[in-house]
């Protein structure tokens, strides 16, 4: 009985080392698994990219504004409303513009009428009118000439008597009203035929009136018949000569004058009145399209298919020129603007291929493409910066202008390189030289490499290791001999 229990316990003790063996040696089997982790040296491409970050903007984004001053009548648009090229989306009161359009075609029509008649020539009625005043001037200058003529001689023996047979007669006719007049005023006796005498005694009317009047005028003409003799009797003095002169000069300007005109009607316009007539035309032409473009440009209008951003006026206010009054988005496609450290843009270029992220759109990438560089540099903390513009392509995703954007711009694209995780490599802290644990066998061996372009966690292996080889790290102290560190 006692031998029976011995080798029960005996047998239980085998059991129990050979168990704890096998869990011992599955313990070391699976240690190394848990302390280390390996990667293998491949062959393959890296993309090499530049990151940052800027904000959504659409295509164009206009202010618009009024030229003149002026009081708004009209806005027929709302902010998020799409319009189209040539809509209205606000418009000034164009009555005083409109009576400045219509005031300045006035002055072409005049213009052009003018040029035209220059260019025509002389109408048949103007040279006529042309023709009688210099005619009339020509009569005018004989008749002084011989005015002049007669004082130069002086009066005849004929003039004389004449002027004294008319003096004669003057007086005779003056008696003859005077005693016409005196008979209106008094009585007088008046024998007739009958042989009897009697007095008559005229009352006052409208035979005095007619006598009166008979009787100045008699008064006139013999005043004047009397110096006519006294001037034919005192002869020419030089007074009189000179004015004569002065008479026969004075037509004969008129007269040269009216002859001038009418050599210019004949001889049409020069070509320097013709030239001053067509610039006359060219200003008018030009005042005209001013006038007309403020009249057009009291109205906004869309200059592309948009949305209204911005309404910064309103019916019934005074609207100042200059001033943005709308603000009009072009959403046809949207870009971005990023600053790119001076380190990363030598190695970008137009057409590269970047991957834009968007802060109010989580989990959406949009694919970009680098479409234009700075050509100059600024200056932002003191750090070198270049403007970089991405245009975005057309994507489903809410885009709106000013969103938050992220971008990663492919810049480099290397294709048959060795590459290994980032992960896996050490730097030796006495000398600052980069490598790696090498398996071989079941040990670890160090490595130096020299490393090229890193990425997301990617080295590029220029020298060291070879396609295939497994490099490690451990974790924590293990059955590998990882050298020195």
């Amino acid at each position: 009985m006692k031998r029976t229990m011995l080798y029960v316990v005996l047998g239980a003790a085998v059991i129990a080392v050979v168990v704890g063996a096998i869990a011992w040696r599955s313990w070391q089997v699976a240690q190394p698994q848990e302390e280390t982790r390996s990667a293998v040296v491949e062959r393959g491409t890296m993309r090499v990219a530049v990151s940052a970050s800027g904000s959504v903007e659409p295509q164009a984004r206009v202010g618009l504004a009024f030229e003149t001053p002026g009081r708004v009548v009209e806005v027929p648009v709302v902010v998020g409303e799409a319009v189209e090229t040539g809509d209205v989306l606000a418009r000034l009161d164009t009555r005083q513009l409109t009576l400045q359009v219509q005031q300045a075609q006035a002055g072409l029509a005049l213009a052009e009428a003018q040029l035209a008649q220059l260019r025509g020539g002389p109408r048949p009625e103007e040279v006529a009118v042309a023709e009688a005043t210099l005619r009339g001037n020509q009569a005018q200058v004989s008749a002084a000439a011989a005015n002049l003529d007669q004082l130069e001689a002086g009066p005849g023996e004929g003039q004389i008597a004449t002027a004294k047979a008319d003096l004669a007669s003057m007086i005779s006719q003056q008696k003859t009203a005077q005693d016409m007049h005196d008979m209106t005023l008094k009585c007088v006796k008046v024998t007739f035929p009958d042989g009897e005498k009697r007095e008559i005694c005229p009352g006052l009317g409208a035979a005095e009136e007619q006598a009166r009047y008979n009787l100045e005028a008699a008064d006139k003409a013999l005043a004047a018949a009397q110096a006519r003799l006294d001037e034919l009797l005192a002869g020419t003095d030089a007074d009189q000569v000179r004015a004569a002169q002065a008479n026969v000069w004075a037509a004969a300007a008129q007269r040269d004058a009216a002859q001038a005109q009418l050599d210019l009607l004949v001889a049409g316009a020069s070509d320097a009145q013709v030239a001053d007539a067509e610039s006359q035309v060219a200003q008018a032409q030009a005042a005209l399209e001013q006038a007309q473009l403020a009249l057009e440009r009291a109205a906004l209008r869309a200059p592309f298919d948009g949305v209204v951003a911005q309404l910064n006026v309103t019916v019934g206010e005074l609207a100042s020129p200059g001033l943005p009054a709308i603000t009009l988005l072009d959403t046809s496609r949207f870009h971005i603007h990023v600053s790119v450290d001076e380190m990363d843009v030598a190695r970008m270029a137009d057409g590269q291929t970047a991957q834009v992220t968007l802060d109010a759109l989580p989990g959406t990438v949009i694919i970009g493409t680098v479409e234009r560089i700075a050509p100059v540099a600024s200056l932002e903390g003191g750090v070198v910066y270049y403007d970089v513009t991405i245009g975005l392509a057309p994507a489903a995703a809410p885009i709106r202008a000013d969103m938050t954007a992220n971008a990663t711009i492919v810049v480099e694209e290397l294709t048959g390189v060795l590459m290994i995780p980032t992960w896996v490599v050490r730097v030796d802290r006495s000398t600052g030289q980069t490598y790696v644990d090498r398996k071989v066998g079941d040990k670890a061996e160090r490595v130096d490499v020299k490393l090229g372009v890193r990425y997301e966690g990617i080295a590029q292996v220029l020298d060291g290791l070879a396609e295939g080889d497994v490099v490690v790290l451990a974790l924590e102290p293990g059955p590998f001999d990882f050298g020195a560190q």
